[in-house]
């Protein structure tokens, strides 16, 4: 058992165990320093001096950077540490672009939030010269950078560097000339950037955004000639509620169907859907590899962020990846396929969006390979904030909509479907039906616990399908997936499944979820309600999903039939000898 301890908080007693720092032994007790440059899931930096306390013998320390310790006595809300704050305060307004108003980050800008609550109503300072200001890079397919908004924390340097392994971005130059950029000062969309959005979900200003398609969709819903059909990824259901209040975790879903319903969109399918045929394909095309003993271990390939960065950075790899589209990607082509003749809609006028919890998902549906006819599957793809925020230009009542369900078939889904929005969820899916299509005996406990959870970035699970003895490994970020890219390179691998997740606890925390960088509980909770809704539904392996099944009996033919790899299958790009290559 851990040993506890106290220290005092403006003169009252509060017990501390193995918080890091005084910071978060002042969050547990109920209260709070602002912080623009601390994120409990990266390492300290103390680069801006908001978070600064007063400690009765020790003067004024940051409060992240300093440990706790027994007996100390600390000051949250002193003079001089109001003084310092606002004084901080005012050099960042100073160097800062002002246009408030028309930001991104509007309503939700730590700087606007402590500017407020500080009452910073005059800066002494002189503003930044005109020719100092820096143009905006707008290169990438999902985030745009305005370096006239940044603050130099340092948080996007570290989740690019913590989470990815990848230091995309970095500091350049000295002074006041210091910059947040990418190498050589090229634009993002000139480098390895893999578009997952953790730099934009920790940045605490506007600096780093998303980059909106809402107008485009917009344009679509309101177009008298078009038909738009949405579906949405299971990890925003247990999201989107956060932006109107609600508890994370909190599945929302019914209440998503009826908002989509009334700012316009025709018809409302669930990705899930699509989870459940990636997971017809995935475990067939791993028992087929299993069986063979060929181009094991076999890689998920349902993030966009992962499947960039082999492509980037490990080419000789591709041959591990699983040929399979992502869900989002699988359904797309089924819905321009079917939904003309089922719902008496013309191909040409048929416009497919996604709503789903990752920025690297704006990327995937502008790849070559993921269209026909040079018309991409999936039209546009909106964030789970983007969505909210279209809810609010509606103006709807989120939380006094009636909740409906989706429509059919391409609504119904199961639990196995639900849970690939959490890490280890793919990998627990494709379990339960492989271990049934390999045994033809019922697998009764489909819960494989050993998979989840959101702390825990490396995970190798043991599994006896018959026999046969299967090692999984579930990993979350790509600086955990490179390990063990390295691991298999020196032939030391043990395992014959490797899922990856680009972003910390999975999509649950993709980079275009409400902001949770403050709050290391907010992936846990979101990851509960997606496994809650699982052990609810009637359905939880995605081969008893009775639309799934006719939708083979009547189209697909099986899995990994002729058909289906037309349809849900696809081509990797070797990025140094510019060709698709076939896995």
């Amino acid at each position: 058992m851990t040993d506890k301890k106290t220290l005092f908080i403006d003169g009252k007693e509060v017990e501390f165990t193995d918080e890091p720092n005084l910071l978060e032994v002042i969050r547990k007790a109920g209260l709070n320093v602002p912080t623009f440059c601390y994120r409990p899931d990266l390492t300290t930096f103390g680069a801006c001096r908001m978070c600064v306390v007063e400690v009765e013998g020790r003067g004024i320390q940051s409060s992240c950077t300093m440990p706790p310790e027994a007996g100390l006595k600390i000051h949250i809300n002193t003079e001089k540490t109001r003084r310092i704050r606002k004084t901080v305060l005012e050099l960042l307004l100073a160097n800062h672009d002002k246009s408030c108003l028309t930001c991104e980050k509007s309503g939700k800008c730590e700087l606007q939030q402590y500017a407020e609550e500080y009452g910073i109503r005059k800066i002494r300072y002189p503003d930044k010269a005109e020719e100092d200001y820096l143009p905006i890079d707008d290169s990438s397919p999902s985030l745009v950078r305005d370096m006239n908004k940044c603050i130099l924390c340092g948080a996007c340097v570290r989740a690019c560097t913590e989470f990815q392994g990848h230091s995309v971005l970095g500091f350049a130059n000295r002074g006041s000339k210091t910059v947040v950029q990418p190498m050589n000062g090229r634009p993002l969309g000139q480098v390895d950037c893999v578009n997952c959005g953790q730099c934009a979900a920790v940045c605490p200003t506007g600096a780093l955004t998303i980059k909106s398609d809402i107008e485009k969709v917009w344009a679509e819903i309101t177009n008298p000639n078009k038909k738009v059909v949405v579906q949405m990824a299971p990890a925003t259901r247990v999201a989107i509620g956060e932006i109107f209040g609600l508890e994370p975790g909190e599945n929302s879903i019914g209440k998503m169907n009826a908002a989509l319903r009334k700012i316009g969109f025709d018809l409302v399918f669930d990705t899930n859907f699509g989870a459940d045929l990636t997971i017809m394909e995935e475990a067939t095309e791993f028992l087929e590899r299993l069986k063979s003993g060929q181009n094991l271990p076999i890689f998920t390939s349902c993030c966009p962020a992962w499947v960039k960065y082999l492509e980037d950075q490990h080419p000789d790899m591709l041959h591990h990846l699983s040929s399979c589209k992502s869900p989002m990607s699988m359904l797309s082509p089924v819905l321009k396929a079917l939904v003309p003749e089922n719902f008496g809609i013309a191909r040409e006028n048929l416009v497919v969006v996604g709503i789903m919890p990752c920025t690297a998902k704006k990327y995937e549906c502008k790849r070559p390979e993921l269209a026909k006819d040079g018309v991409p599957d999936t039209d546009y793809v909106l964030t789970t904030q983007e969505l909210g925020r279209m809810i609010k230009e509606a103006g709807i009542d989120f939380n006094a909509l009636t909740p409906e369900t989706h429509d059919s078939p391409f609504g119904e889904y199961s639990g196995a479907g639900t849970i690939f929005g959490a890490s280890g969820g793919v990998a627990e899916a494709a379990v339960r039906t492989a271990y049934e299509f390999a045994t033809s005996e019922t697998l009764n406990d489909v819960d494989i616990k050993e998979m989840r959870g959101t702390s825990n970035r490396c995970k190798d699970i043991e599994l006896d399908i018959k026999g046969t003895k299967v090692v999984v490994r579930v990993v979350s970020t790509l600086k955990e997936a490179e390990k063990s890219i390295q691991e298999i390179k020196d032939g030391k691998a043990q395992f014959q499944m490797l899922e990856v997740m680009a972003c910390p606890g999975g999509c649950i925390n993709g980079g275009g979820q409400p902001q949770s960088c403050n709050d290391s509980s907010i992936k846990a909770e979101r990851a509960k309600g997606l496994y809650k809704e699982d052990a609810e539904l009637p359905v939880r392996k995605s081969h008893y999903n009775p639309s799934i099944r006719k939708l083979y009996n009547e189209y697909l033919e099986e899995p990994s039939s002729h058909k289906a790899h037309e349809l849900l299958h696809t081509l990797y790009q070797d990025k140094y000898k510019g060709s698709y290559k076939d896995v």
